[in-house]
């Protein structure tokens, strides 16, 4: 990696004494960065509290990098990517005078810590701390300008004590979806008990809330709150003795962490209401400045769908079923007439009333599912359901399914249609019920065809479709009724939809509606570590929550942190969390306000997503003992800005910065709790985030050998565009880099080799920050040139000399071509690109280094501007540079150049000539030159004259600006 073939020479007798090299930069980086924490110099200063500071006359900057994890096997220079390209970006904003906020945390609970301990006895506390001591030395190394006073855990007590306040605000809480004019806000369960207490809400069965006994009273209260306890179907994988979320389930219905079988299981979890806020989260999406396709990515998530729910009455073998009917949810209600069949998920609660006992007079062989009797066949598929992913259920490959032997009425034309159960049904939408549609869905045409069910077409598709299930526009058909009266035929998909859903209403089957796919989110993990519930069961197992003086709810020790139940097959075995054995600490004695009783602690933890739901609101005050934030704080950092933003501003920090990866689960998480605190009146900004920002991936280069393994990427050699290992030759592919794929570069690495500016540089001129890229160490060493080159042009490398002087003076065009990069470099780095203000930055500096190649020293009206320019890029080298020019301050808040605009108009304008479609000539004229002007001096050129061989042009085209076009 080193050598003087690469410019990133270690200091012998051929170097220059103060050429800069690795070492010279290693000791550089290492003196100012000591040089910045002695002064402080990323402290931002707060309203109010321990932070305290004069914020007048700065305009704020709050930005924030996605949560880390601490990973144990260290950073590749994929990590720092984001980070780096924040950092430039901050640096930038603190030279023009901002106030900037910008620190980074870790989002330290987890499965891997926790795995680790089970497999080694080390306390996941222990891995985890010095993951971050880890984390930390590879981050500090690359210079970034971090506020370390403001650096959070989430394991941190401090930290998940108000993570647990929080999650007792939102237990604390209930949606009133008749607030605010309809649009709906959280408001505390305390106001909806005296709702009920004095009348003005009656309870649902109409008795006064007096005579309802106080188990009853809360139960009812229980039922309003936005975190409730619900039996519900979750992923249960005995393997890790945990229940796991749906993106945490492969394909093959693996745990993604382990690959233990995950099985469908009814427990009772907490769940968080999250679909109460599905409107507020789909519509203020648009007053986010946010990529469109995560905007896209959370809207798809929400699922918000608008048609109609439409009821079927039900029969069973011999008339009138045990339940009877069934209501489905449609976004396609016109084509209810292709409705053949119906679908319900095996988990839907109607499925036992309706099953009959025996199966109907003629039923399909195909339909049985190989049973004598519908019940026994409705539970043998019911426990084959069971085993596979909410993933693979939906994608439903085999096409398989059963028939329950009950039919439903079609209210449409009255026909009866079976009703079957089918895996590729899930309750998690709608219903949990379909009408199938073959002619016009495609899953319904497959099942349709393996189970040999009826297919009609309601929507005329295009006479050259060749297709099967046709879902475009089109004219309905097929659509009319003698027994009902209805008639669609002939009318377009939108009036066919109004038409059918008010024929519905009006003769009660059905209404319009809609309906999400989001589901109530899953908050509990059967894991230890995790932060604790505070939360504790009285004798009647009611829960009740913890008042605010008994926070935190610390983490007990146990002497084995692996799951009770490690039985991979096991699909009956209940979850008995590690906590559920710290008996000390689970069973405990209280006085909640009422004497001291007997409670037993949940033992259950929250997912890891509960600490980055609220992060960026500690950031901003992490010393605060007496809130989670201090409402100045909150408000000068978050708190909306109409006058900047416009008067729908929802107000969040200014820009974040993170992986695509993340786009729905922790951003909505995240939306949602902060709502939920700003309708309680504990913040002023609606959303957490104002501006996301997402970053690409480096990628690198992989190799498998004979037997499709990978090697180490670093040990593979090129040879006339072949690649052994070892001598042997092996495959090269491209792929995302990391361990798996064995092609990390370890930063560290690459600071050992050129020094962490060069690094720096290398990650901001790869490519657009918003793209992913390809890692190739060798154009490393283009980027360590660049600062070679730059510092010649300051530094003397034969005496360490200055090279600059006041009494060199640029020529104008020097000058000219200097004020037209500061112009443009602010522009790029206001827009996060940095590959461009590389590029320019490297232009200007080659074209200073032409210019005085053969003089002594160099223009400091020139170089100044230039180092200032770098500072954010390469703020070590930058810092040393303005050192040696004779300043004692740092450049971390000096001011950005501004451009002398005298310098950006151009006096004359060059015009490429074309003769007949060719550049054959360039003229040069005054800006001002009118057309006639420009004609006349292009037609003078002497090759064009030659061109023309003495006639005159048939044509002459002047393009203001561009060029002059010559047609013979």
């Amino acid at each position: 990696m080193s050598g003087p073939e690469d410019g990133s020479t270690r200091n012998t007798e051929e170097t220059p004494p103060f050429r800069y090299t690795a070492d010279m930069a290693g000791e550089i980086e290492q003196r100012w960065q000591r040089r910045w924490e002695e002064l402080g110099s990323f402290h931002a200063p707060n309203p109010a509290g321990s932070l305290q500071g004069d914020v007048s006359g700065a305009e704020k900057l709050f930005l924030q990098d996605m949560f880390p994890y601490p990973s144990g096997s260290g950073l590749h220079v994929g990590h720092p990517l984001g980070f780096i390209g924040t950092d430039v970006y901050a640096r930038y904003h603190r030279m023009l005078g901002r106030n900037v906020l910008h620190t980074m945390g870790f989002d330290a609970f987890g499965l891997p810590a926790e795995q680790y301990a089970v497999q080694t006895g080390t306390h996941p506390r222990t891995t985890t701390e010095s993951n971050i001591e880890r984390y930390l030395r590879q981050i500090r190394r690359l210079g970034l300008g971090h506020d370390e006073r403001r650096r959070i855990a989430t394991t941190d007590v401090e930290f998940y004590r108000w993570t647990q306040w929080i999650f007792l605000r939102i237990f604390h809480s209930w949606y009133d979806t008749a607030a605010d004019g309809g649009k709906g806000r959280a408001r505390p369960i305390s106001e909806l008990a005296e709702e009920f207490a004095s009348g003005e809400r009656a309870t649902p069965d109409g008795r006064p809330w007096s005579e309802l006994g106080s188990t009853e009273q809360r139960r009812l209260l229980d039922s309003y709150r936005l975190v409730y306890l619900s039996e519900e179907p979750v992923n249960w994988c005995p393997g890790l003795g945990t229940v796991v979320a749906n993106e945490e389930v492969t394909a093959e219905g693996l745990s993604e962490r382990g690959n233990f079988p995950v099985f469908r299981r009814h427990l009772k979890q907490w769940m968080m209401r999250i679909t109460a806020y599905a409107d507020r989260l789909v519509d203020d999406l648009e007053r986010l400045d946010w990529p469109e396709k995560v905007k896209t990515m959370q809207r798809n998530w929400i699922g918000r769908s608008q048609g109609a729910t439409v009821r079927f009455e039900l029969e069973g073998p011999g008339g009138k079923s045990a339940a009877d009917h069934v209501e489905v949810f449609t976004t396609r209600p016109d084509t209810l007439f292709g409705a053949t069949y119906m679908v319900l998920a095996p988990e839907h609660p109607l499925v036992d009333e309706l099953t009959a006992t025996e199966w109907p007079a003629g039923t399909d062989e195909r339909w049985t599912f190989g049973a004598v009797t519908p019940v026994e066949a409705v539970a043998n598929y019911r426990y084959t359901a069971s085993t596979k992913s909410e993933l693979d259920r939906q994608e439903n490959k085999d096409k398989t399914g059963v028939f329950t032997g009950a039919h439903a009425v079609n209210p449409v034309n009255g026909e009866r249609i079976p009703v079957f159960i089918a895996d590729y049904v899930l309750m998690g939408y709608g219903t949990g019920a379909i009408m199938a549609v073959p002619g016009q869905d495609q899953r319904d045409w497959d099942f349709a065809r393996e189970f040999g069910l009826p297919i009609v077409r309601t929507v005329e598709p295009p006479t050259d479709f060749e297709g099967e299930a046709y879902t475009g526009d089109g004219l309905a058909t097929n659509s009319s009724s003698e027994v009902t009266g209805l008639d669609l035929n002939g009318l377009e998909v939108d009036e066919a939809k109004k038409a059918i859903t008010s024929w519905l209403e009006e003769r009660g089957h059905g209404s319009g509606s809609v309906q999400y796919k989001l589901r109530d989110w899953l908050f509990a993990r059967q894991r230890y570590w995790g932060e604790p519930f505070p939360i504790v069961y009285d004798e009647e197992g009611t829960p009740v929550g913890l008042p605010d003086d008994q926070l935190p709810v610390e983490l007990p020790e146990v002497a084995d942190y692996a799951p009770r139940t490690f039985d991979p097959d096991d699909s009956t075995s209940e979850p008995q969390p590690p906590l559920s054995r710290a008996s000390d600490w689970a069973e405990v004695e209280l006085d909640l306000g009422d004497g001291l009783k007997h409670y037993h602690r949940d033992t259950n933890v929250m997912p890891q997503w509960a600490g980055s739901c609220w992060y960026q609101l500690r950031y901003i005050d992490p010393d605060n003992h007496e809130a989670f934030v201090d409402p100045d704080n909150e408000r000068y950092w978050m708190g909306p800005d109409p006058a900047k933003h416009g008067p729908n501003d929802p107000g969040g920090l200014d820009l974040y910065v993170g992986g695509v990866e993340h786009a729905v689960l922790h951003l909505l998480y995240s939306r949602f709790w902060q709502k939920v605190l700003y309708d309680l009146g504990h913040v002023s900004a609606e959303e957490p985030y104002r501006r996301l920002y997402n970053q690409g991936y480096i990628q690198a280069y992989a190799f498998t050998d004979s037997r499709g393994v990978y090697v180490p990427a670093e040990e593979v050699a090129e040879s006339d565009g072949k690649y052994f290992h070892e001598g042997e030759q092996v495959t090269r592919e491209y792929g995302k880099m990391g361990k798996s794929l064995k092609n990390s570069v370890s930063p560290d690495e690459m600071a050992d080799s050129y020094g962490a500016d060069t690094l720096r540089l290398y990650e901001m001129a790869m490519g657009p920050l918003d793209a992913s890229r390809p890692w190739a160490t060798k154009d490393v060493v283009g980027s360590h040139r660049f600062l070679q080159r730059l510092w010649r042009n300051v530094v003397d490398e034969d005496t360490g000399g200055l090279r600059v002087s006041e009494d060199e003076q640029p020529d104008t065009e020097l000058l000219r071509a200097l004020h037209k990069t500061v112009a443009a470099v602010r522009e790029e780095y206001d827009a996060l690109r940095f590959n461009t203000v590389v590029a320019k930055l490297i232009e200007l500096n080659n074209r200073v280094t032409k210019t005085y190649a053969s003089s002594s020293t160099t223009p400091r009206e020139v170089v100044e501007p230039l180092v200032l320019m770098v500072a954010p890029l390469t703020p070590h080298l930058a810092e040393e540079m303005w050192s040696r020019l004779g300043y004692s301050d740092t450049l971390v808040h000096h001011p950005f150049p501004v451009a002398d605009e005298q310098y950006l108009v151009e006096d004359t304008v060059e015009y490429p000539i074309q003769f007949n479609g060719k550049v054959r000539s360039r003229v040069v004229v005054a800006a001002s030159a009118e057309q006639e002007e420009i004609r006349a001096a292009a037609l003078a050129d002497d090759k064009i004259v030659r061109a023309l061989e003495g006639q005159e042009p048939r044509k002459v085209i002047v393009v203001p600006n561009r060029l002059v076009n010559v047609v013979a």
